[in-house]
């Protein structure tokens, strides 16, 4: 239904819980997708939470990595255990801003600040968006992307949610690279000239 040859198709290993079980998934999708090597690695360890397993995580990931995969890989906001993925050989670290579908937006912008900093590969916060302003944060911060879907498909109007969901990126990561003026606590600083005032 959706050719190859005009999609980048990605396959997930969204509700496995093991390792073996997420390596074994996509074997398969890439021999469904004629060697296709990008994929995104999900090792969940709470059904409730849906909350990462990271030993199962980082376990896959070197297989995966060994074996010739591409791995953009779903994680909890360990700034630690972001970069072992990323030391593994991961293509793409993709910490949780908040749990999946809850719509809570970037709990810990700390956290999340620590693994851009610290990584070369790209960083897209992954799970907890809930509106546009969520991702223009996330993109403030300096991630390369954000990935979504719950915020889009549960919202009101979708398609114009998917709308404000672009803008919001766009401008976010024009922010970033304008550089935020830096934040001064207990100063003020008068944009208008005080040179000139009557009796100065």
């Amino acid at each position: 239904m959706l050719p190859p040859e005009k999609f980048t198709i990605l396959p997930n290993t969204a509700g496995c819980y093991t390792a073996d079980d997420a390596v074994r998934t996509l074997r398969l999708a890439r021999e469904l997708l004629d060697g296709h090597a990008l994929v995104k690695l999900e090792v969940l360890g709470d059904p409730r939470n849906l909350f990462p397993n990271m030993p199962e995580t980082l376990k896959a990931a070197e297989t995966l990595v060994k074996d010739g995969f591409d791995v953009m890989v779903y994680c909890a906001d360990d700034p630690i255990q972001a970069k072992m993925l990323e030391d593994i050989g991961c293509c793409a670290i993709m910490p949780l801003a908040s749990l999946i579908g809850s719509g809570m937006g970037i709990i810990n912008p700390w956290n999340l600040r620590l693994i851009i900093d610290n990584a070369k590969v790209p960083v897209l916060v992954d799970a907890g968006v809930g509106t546009a302003s969520d991702a223009a944060i996330a993109m403030e911060l300096g991630c390369d992307g954000v990935l979504m879907n719950t915020a889009i498909a549960a919202a009101g109007k979708p398609v114009l949610m998917a709308s404000a969901m672009r803008k919001a990126v766009e401008a976010g990561r024009e922010a970033f690279l304008a550089g935020r003026m830096p934040r001064k606590f207990y100063t003020a600083d008068p944009s208008s000239p005080t040179q000139g005032l009557i009796g100065s």
